[in-house]
């Protein structure tokens, strides 16, 4: 099956619109939300009201109706502004697994107000603390018991719960012994946080390197209507995997901005910067590593847009996906590497921003998922290499 071609003269538009917004929210902005470890909430309500972040919610419902690579392209531009869409992308790839497995009554109740900003869903339990990315091996458990489910259990590095309304939480609804496959079992559940919260689920916030809120959940007996689940009790893992495969494609986007941002710094820096009476980019030494970066930069690029459009075309993205991340996030950090070093003892002042932003893309080595399950997945899957785990 052939792949529509991607329309950039289109995502052009969608570009300039980004920036024109994100050109309003400055280093000092970003700065002065990483110092406080606080929450941009005054360019995520902004972002909302010009239906950024609606843009893959069908027009029925208030959306946009665009599809994976208009989202991607959103991101990567808040990113490659100086900004941090970390903050928000949570929204995005959410927003696929229910769309895709909600029920209309699901949908009908909270993607209007998701487009119209009244809700957030910008949270995903999934993680758990002695399982990692183990995920089959969760032991958060959801117990059918009358017309609710009960939860118990705990699940760690869960971001953005404060400033959001609703999480989709995976839960064991059948114990691992008693599944023939262990990826079965599973359910999804769209969660009131405000019902949840004290009711019994409880927030522990960690502290953390880039200053993104993220926290420990922990469960105790709450209680879920019936039709909270999403889709059909078991196939969690499944539905889930939709949502997974556009999270790694726009995390793929937000490094392929942070990689631009970092090579337009350096370049700029490097021709402004008078070192032996010369600019330092004249210097290969210089140069060259700056020049590498943007190649592996633009390489990663094309593969963020094949993941984009087999994800839109309904395809089985999962490997591009892998594989658009993993490239993505290794050249967004050589060239964080390469734009440190260009500025030298300057790259740790943090009014360059080039320190904060270093340490916002160096997450992306580790999540969503860690590299070395993504080498495992392409061994496993695509090279038909024994499983290594």
């Amino acid at each position: 099956m052939s792949l529509n071609p991607i329309d950039h003269e289109a995502l052009e538009a969608i570009r300039d619109g980004v920036r024109s917004l994100c050109q309003q929210y400055d280093g000092e902005y970003w700065r002065d939300i990483d110092k406080a470890q606080g929450f941009p909430e005054q360019f995520v309500t902004e972002l909302t009201e010009a239906g950024w972040l609606g843009a893959m919610i069908p027009e029925a419902f208030g959306g946009s109706g665009l599809g994976l690579a208009e989202a991607s392209v959103i991101l990567e531009e808040v990113n490659r502004c100086g900004g941090n869409a970390g903050f928000v992308h949570g929204q995005m790839y959410n927003m696929a697994t229910l769309l895709k497995h909600g029920s209309e009554a699901q949908k009908a109740a909270t993607l209007p107000k998701l487009a119209s900003g009244e809700l957030r869903l910008q949270s995903m339990g999934v993680t758990e603390p002695t399982t990692g990315t183990d995920t089959t091996k969760i032991k958060t458990t959801a117990v059918k018991r009358g017309d609710k489910y009960v939860i118990n259990g705990q699940k760690v590095w869960i971001s953005r719960i404060q400033h959001s309304d609703l999480m989709i939480l995976l839960a064991r609804t059948t114990p691992l012994a008693e599944v023939k496959r262990k990826s079965e079992g599973m359910s999804i559940f769209l969660v009131d946080l405000h019902q949840a919260i004290g009711n019994g689920m409880t927030v522990q916030p960690i502290d953390n390197m880039v200053g993104h809120e993220t926290n420990e959940l922990f469960f105790d007996n709450l209680e879920l209507p019936a039709d909270s689940l999403i889709g059909e009790e078991g196939k969690g893992f499944r539905y889930i995997l939709d949502g997974l495969n556009a999270e790694r494609t726009l995390i793929a986007a937000e490094c392929i901005g942070d990689g631009r941002w970092f090579i337009d710094k350096a370049s700029r820096y490097a021709n402004e910067r008078i070192v032996f009476d010369r600019p330092i980019g004249q210097n290969q030494g210089v140069q060259f590593p700056i020049a590498e970066a943007h190649i592996e930069v633009e390489a990663a690029d094309l593969m963020r847009w094949r993941a984009c459009q087999e994800f839109d075309a309904g395809l089985p993205a999962g490997a591009s996906a892998n594989m658009a991340k993993y490239l993505a996030a290794k050249a967004s950090w050589e060239a964080a590497n390469v734009c440190l070093q260009t500025h030298g003892g300057f790259g740790f002042a943090t009014e360059y921003d080039v320190e904060r932003k270093f340490r916002e893309t160096r997450l992306y080595q580790v999540a969503p998922i860690s590299t070395n399950l993504i080498l495992s997945y392409v061994a496993e899957h695509l090279l038909d290499l024994p499983r290594s785990f």
